[in-house]
């Protein structure tokens, strides 16, 4: 939309005068505009159109409006005279050549080649090189690797003095070794680290998941075969509960399988004394909060009546401590037996009390997944598989994500 001219009344721009220039450059009244004085206080105006301020009468006629919208020349023409006009020359002009390499003999310098690329550490047959049998790692991942703790434990031994490295008593963690570290746990040299090994024990009623217990009660690690290397658990079953409990000789091992993030479910056989619905039951999908402590999801079945007593399947994602019976108890059910059936793909079946079973090393390494299974080392040719004894062979359909199977 244009806009109105403010000096007239109508709006619209008066009439253009064609006077030539030459009549109109000055006269008696009227300086030239090559002569005028500047006004004082405001500054030269520049005129449109780029020109110079201080252009003198030429004495042609004023260029029409199609030149002025081409920079002052006609459509089509080219005018390569005028550098200032010319877009190519004047990138030409602000830009230099820059001066070109020539060898001695006038030559230009051919672009030098790349060398052969180094290999990267991930890739190197370097014993070194990350992941590789013997590099370096932390303290604490050193010692859960060798089966004595896990990597929490390890820093709590580290922090209380109990760690010596090459004569020198650690007081923090952050600290790697290697295979020329000389290494002492409690005034003993640290056990070589061994593969990651899983076995699948049938833990009884009256036995403490614990090393050492204080009331002097019998413990799971007292009872265990002698053939088994030192062990430690995954998680923990009470003192009355039995079942399926996991150990391992890799304390990484163990703290991954703990995380609830992991995502395996818990399932145990549960027979309580008391009545309960199937629909008080499914109020327990949601979670439930008991003494300011809240649960998560819990899967409920009733199974069965037997006399004064019911029979339940429960599954759940969480190992908080004595979580099934205070969810029971807050229905109003009093649990007389406890039994942990499966953890995640890991299935007690006919596992008779007390006894231990090795996981393959396949089937771990499926379950755990690629990315946990290399960290572990659990991808590497040469490890011993815990139930043959040979070198295990490797798996060509492994599946790449952990799955609840239950075939295990």
């Amino acid at each position: 939309m244009r806009r109105p001219n403010p000096h007239t009344k109508t709006g619209r721009r008066p009439p253009r005068d064609k006077t030539p220039r030459e009549d109109r450059a000055g006269g008696p009244d009227k300086p030239a505009r090559s002569t005028r004085p500047a006004q004082h206080g405001q500054p030269k105006r520049k005129p449109a159109g780029g020109a110079s301020a201080d252009r003198e009468g030429t004495g042609t006629a004023r260029k029409t409006g199609s030149a002025k919208r081409h920079g002052g020349k006609e459509p089509g023409s080219t005018d390569r005279s005028n550098p200032a006009t010319d877009k190519s020359r004047r990138t030409a002009a602000a830009s230099p050549q820059k001066p070109s390499r020539k060898s001695p003999a006038g030559l230009p310098h051919a672009k030098p080649r790349r060398g052969p690329r180094t290999p990267h550490a991930l890739h190197s047959d370097d014993s070194t090189a990350v992941g590789a049998p013997g590099a370096p790692m932390r303290i604490a991942k050193a010692m859960a690797r060798a089966g004595l703790c896990s990597r929490r434990e390890a820093e709590r031994w580290i922090n209380d003095g109990r760690v010596v490295v090459n004569g020198r008593r650690l007081t923090t963690p952050a600290c790697e070794v290697g295979l020329a570290d000389k290494v002492l746990v409690d005034g003993k040299p640290l056990p070589a680290a061994e593969p990651p090994q899983l076995w699948r024990y049938h833990k009884p009623r009256g036995l403490v998941t614990t090393h050492a217990d204080p009331e002097g009660r019998p413990t799971v690690f007292e009872n265990l075969p002698s053939t088994l290397p030192r062990v430690i658990s995954i998680g923990r079953l009470d003192f009355n509960t039995e079942g399926l409990l996991l150990l391992t000789n890799d304390g990484a091992l163990a703290r991954h399988l703990e995380l609830p993030a992991t995502g395996w479910l818990r399932r145990y056989r549960v027979r309580a004394h008391g009545r309960v619905t199937q629909a008080d039951l499914d109020k327990l999908k949601n979670g439930v909060e008991i003494d300011r402590v809240r649960y998560g999801p819990v899967e409920a079945t009733l199974d069965s009546l037997q006399g004064g007593n019911i029979w339940l399947t429960l599954a759940l994602r969480e190992g908080k401590n004595r979580e099934v019976r205070r969810i029971l108890e807050h229905l109003g059910l009093q649990v007389n037996r406890l039994i942990r059936v499966s953890y995640g793909p890991f299935q007690l079946l006919d596992l008779k009390p007390g006894e231990t079973e090795p996981v393959k090393r396949r089937v771990l390494a499926d379950q755990l997944g690629t990315a946990m299974a290399a960290e572990l080392g659990l991808d590497r040719p040469d490890l011993v598989d815990a139930r043959s004894g040979r070198p295990a062979k490797k798996n060509l359909h492994a599946k790449k994500t952990p799955t609840d199977r239950t075939d295990v």
